[in-house]
């Protein structure tokens, strides 16, 4: 046995070798370039600590920080055919979508689920545009008429986080079959008088924004999201003329009245339970994690015991 080669050149490498460091530690804000500590740029929702660009975020991260605890239950959607057109462009459709699959970690580009936020009972549907663009397909459909009866059958508020590219082009006609359902799906909510609130991110385009994504009571935009039909490229290259300064993004919508708020996503749980709270007729909601005031007692100061008088310590004699 060599003890040089076996055992003391080995020891030298494994202090001198070069340590890899994972490549996913630090993240590129797309606006302002400031790298960002992954654990930094999670804990804020993926809102850029510098500069505030909202960048995106899958609907299960989204889930997690929007409900009490990070705790909800999926609501389950009917699956629909696999395969109805057999389309095929550079990819067989039912390769793309196991693609889709593979890379995001979920069945399709909504996902539905229940749970509290705040302690206020809600039916929350999240759609994902790394899924084949968050485009509108069968399965969306089905989801929404999902939510709508869940919600109606427990009598919770429904909440929409929008993000897609429109239409899902695979599906060609049944893709836009999708429109008239979930505008029913939307009305069973009106006719049982529940909150429907969506919150348009960044993008929002196409047949969702000509159906489901602009039929709620309240309308809630992320900064700076892109929320239109037609894209502003589009539109350009149609009437040949040079658009109006953050055409389409959320402050402009905001100061032609098609928005109710822009806000931040940071700030949009609070948001949210006040308007849900608000329109449920409930009672305030509490900060901590104490039972909401009852019906009788909100709004009523609290009442303090005047302190009783100090007792005389010294010697009666």
């Amino acid at each position: 046995m060599n003890w040089i080669s076996n055992y003391v050149r080995p020891r030298i490498n494994s202090i001198f070798s070069r340590r890899e460091i994972p490549e996913n530690l630090w993240h590129k804000c797309d606006a302002c370039g400031t790298m960002l500590f992954h654990r930094e740029l999670t804990d804020n929702m993926n809102v850029c600590t510098n500069c505030g660009h909202h960048m995106g975020i899958s609907p299960r991260e989204r889930f997690h920080a929007l409900f009490d605890g990070g705790i909800f239950s999926e609501v389950e959607v009917p699956a629909p055919l696999a395969d109805p057109l057999h389309f095929r462009d550079q990819k067989r459709y039912p390769d793309r979508m196991r693609a889709a699959q593979k890379a995001t970690g979920e069945k399709e580009a909504m996902l539905v689920v229940e749970g509290e936020i705040g302690r206020t009972p809600v039916v929350a549907v999240g759609q994902d545009f790394r899924f084949i663009g968050g485009s509108m397909g069968m399965y969306v459909g089905n989801a929404m008429i999902a939510a709508a009866e869940r919600a109606v059958s427990l009598g919770r508020p429904m909440v929409l986080f929008s993000a897609t590219g429109g239409a899902r082009m695979q599906e060609g006609i049944l893709s836009l079959m999708q429109m008239p359902r979930t505008t029913v799906a939307v009305q069973m909510l009106k006719e049982a008088r529940l909150p429907y609130i969506v919150v348009l991110t960044n993008p929002t385009s196409g047949g969702v924004t000509a159906s489901y994504a602009m039929l709620g009571d309240v309308h809630i935009a992320e900064p700076n999201a892109l929320i239109c039909f037609a894209g502003p490229s589009v539109i350009e290259q149609t009437i040949r003329e040079k658009l109006p300064e953050g055409f389409q993004r959320a402050e402009y919508l905001l100061e032609h009245g098609m928005v109710d708020r822009v806000t931040p996503r940071t700030e949009q749980r609070d948001e949210l339970i006040k308007i849900i709270r608000m329109m449920m007729k409930m009672p305030r909601a509490i900060k901590a994690d104490l039972p909401a005031p009852g019906p009788d007692t909100a709004g009523e100061p609290l009442q303090v015991a005047p302190p009783e008088p100090a007792q005389d310590q010294s010697d009666p004699k």
